[in-house]
C-alpha cells in the first residue's frame, strides 16, 4: 500500500472543513433526524466520490489509506457506506464462497462505522454491505469482531446482520451476484504486490483480479510501472507457478515500459532455464486463459504478449509467438498466414495444446472482425467466409466449426433485422447465400434453415 499523495491529502482537508462548517451540519446536529443527514449526503458525497474515482483511476495503490482518510471524524460518517461496500468486495472467495483469507480492511473499515459518531445513521445504510461481509467471513471472524465491541447496542445490531440464509452456499451465490451489480460502474480496486513466494500464494487471485480490472479498463497505469517492473525481476518468485499465470496477464494488457520489456524477457530466459519442459507448463497456462471468461485475449492483447515474448522463451513457444507474430502483423487472410498456419498445424497433434491455443487466437480475430462489421457490408462477411472455409479445412475441429457457426449466424441475425423486405434484392442475397453456405458446411439443416428465414406471425390480440 502506499502512503496517500499530500495533494489528496489536501483534498480530504478541505472537504471536513466544508462539512464542519456547513449549515446543514448544523441543522442536522440540531434535529438529529435522518431527512436532515440526507442533506448532508447530497450535499458532500458527490464530491467524495469525484475525488475517489479520480484517486482509483491514476493511483490505484493508495486507495486503502484515502479510505482511512475519508473515516476521520471529521467526515461525519459521509461515504462510510461506500468504503465498506468496497472492502467486502475486494475479498476473494473460494470454491465455497468464503474468504481466501481474512479481510483486515474490512474489520477495520468496521471498526469505524460502529464508533461513529453518527452511526445510528450510518448503520440504515450500511446493512446490506455487513451481511455480503459476514456471508463471506468465518463464525470464528465475526464472533471475535463482535466480541471486541464493548457497546452491546451495537453488539446486536452486528449480531442481526448475520443472516442464516447466508450458510447456503447457493444463497451466498444469489446474494453477491446481486450485491456486485450496485458497484458495476464504480472502481475500488486495489492490491499489495507480493514480494515474497509465500505471500504471492496468499495474494495471487486478489492481484490477479486487480491486473485484470486495470488491463480491461481505460485507465492511467502509469503509477503501476514500478511496481510491475518490480515484480517481474523478483528472483524469488520466478519458480512459482502463480508467476507465469501473473506474468501473462501483465504481457496481454499492459503497456510495459523499457524497463519492464527488458524485464519481461529476461523472466522467460530464466524460466526456461530452470524448467526443461517450460513450453508444456506454458501452453497450459495459455489454454487455461483463452478458456477462461474473465480473461479476453482479444487480438490486440495477444499481440502485445507476442512482440513481448518474440525469441525470448524456448523452441516451442518461440515457434508459437513467430506464427503469430504473422498472423497480427500481415493478417489472418493473408495468403502467406494461412500458408504458415497450415504448416505449423501440421507439425503438431491436432488436439495438442499448441494446435488449441492457435485456434482460440484465429477464432478471437474472427470474433472480433464480424462482431464489428456493418450489416450494410454483407457482401464483405460472403468474402470472409472464403477464408473461414480455409481455416476450417486447415484445422478440421468440431470446436472450432461451431464457434465458426455461431459468430456467423450471430451476424446473419443482425442482417435480418436490418433486410425485412423480403422480395428486396439485398434479402434474397443473403437468404442464398446463408442457405448454400451453412448447408454445406453443416453448421444448419434444411430445415433449421427454413425456420431462420421463416416470418415470425405476431400472434393476434384475444379479443375480450
Amino acid at each position: 500500500m502506499e502512503k496517500l499523495d499530500s495533494k489528496f491529502q489536501k483534498e480530504i482537508d478541505v472537504i471536513a472543513k466544508s462539512i464542519q462548517d456547513s449549515e446543514a451540519l448544523s441543522a442536522y446536529l440540531d434535529t438529529e433526524e435522518y431527512e436532515q443527514y440526507k442533506v448532508l449526503i447530497e450535499e458532500f458525497e458527490p464530491a467524495i466520490q469525484e475525488l475517489y474515482l479520480r484517486v482509483a483511476g491514476s493511483h490505484p495503490l493508495q486507495v486503502l489509506a484515502l479510505e482511512t482518510s475519508l473515516l476521520a471524524d471529521e467526515m461525519e460518517g459521509l461515504y462510510m457506506p461506500k468504503i465498506t461496500g468496497y472492502s467486502v468486495l475486494r475479498g476473494e472467495g473460494n470454491e465455497k464462497l468464503k474468504y481466501r483469507k481474512p479481510q483486515d480492511h474490512f474489520k477495520k473499515v468496521l471498526l469505524a462505522v460502529v464508533n461513529s459518531s453518527n452511526f445510528e445513521m450510518v448503520k440504515l445504510r450500511v446493512g446490506q454491505s455487513i451481511q455480503m461481509g459476514f456471508a463471506f467471513s468465518s463464525d470464528i471472524w465475526i464472533t471475535n469482531l463482535i466480541e471486541s465491541v464493548s457497546n452491546q447496542r451495537v453488539k446486536y445490531f452486528l449480531q442481526s446482520q448475520k443472516l442464516p440464509k447466508y450458510r447456503n452456499i447457493e444463497e451466498r451465490r444469489i446474494g453477491i451476484k446481486k450485491y456486485k451489480k450496485q458497484f458495476e460502474s464504480l472502481n475500488y480496486y486495489t492490491v499489495e504486490f507480493p514480494t515474497t513466494a509465500l505471500e504471492l500464494q496468499g495474494d495471487y487471485y486478489s492481484l490477479r483480479t486487480f491486473l485484470l480490472e486495470r488491463g480491461k479498463n481505460d485507465y492511467d497505469n502509469s503509477s503501476l510501472s514500478s511496481h510491475l517492473n518490480s515484480f517481474i525481476d523478483n528472483k524469488e518468485l520466478k519458480g512459482e507457478p502463480e508467476y507465469l499465470k501473473i506474468l501473462l496477464i501483465i504481457g496481454l494488457f499492459f503497456d510495459l515500459n523499457a524497463e519492464g520489456k527488458k524485464g519481461f524477457g529476461n523472466a522467460f530466459t530464466d524460466m526456461v532455464k530452470q524448467n526443461p519442459e517450460f513450453s508444456v507448463k506454458y501452453f497450459e497456462v495459455l489454454d487455461e486463459m483463452f478458456k477462461s471468461d474473465e480473461i479476453k485475449i482479444n487480438p490486440d492483447a495477444d499481440k502485445r504478449l507476442a512482440q513481448l515474448i518474440d525469441g525470448k522463451a524456448d523452441k516451442e513457444v518461440n515457434l508459437y509467438y513467430s506464427l503469430m507474430n504473422t498472423v497480427h502483423g500481415k493478417g489472418f487472410i493473408h495468403e502467406d498466414t494461412i500458408e504458415e498456419v497450415q504448416e505449423y498445424y501440421s507439425q503438431h497433434e491436432g488436439l495438442s495444446l499448441n494446435n488449441k491455443c492457435l485456434r482460440a487466437g484465429i477464432l478471437n480475430y474472427f470474433t472480433q472482425v464480424m462482431d464489428n462489421l456493418p450489416a450494410e457490408s454483407y457482401q464483405d462477411y460472403m468474402e470472409l467466409n472464403k477464408t473461414f472455409i480455409q481455416y476450417i479445412n486447415i484445422f478440421g475441429n468440431q470446436k472450432f466449426n461451431q464457434a465458426v457457426k455461431d459468430i456467423s449466424l450471430r451476424y446473419v441475425k443482425r442482417l435480418l433485422k436490418l433486410f425485412v423486405d423480403k422480395r428486396g434484392r439485398d434479402y434474397q442475397d443473403i437468404k442464398k447465400f446463408v442457405k448454400a453456405t451453412f448447408l454445406d458446411l453443416g453448421f444448419m439443416k434444411d430445415k433449421e434453415l427454413v425456420e431462420l428465414f421463416k416470418t415470425k406471425r405476431k400472434k393476434k390480440p384475444v379479443e375480450k
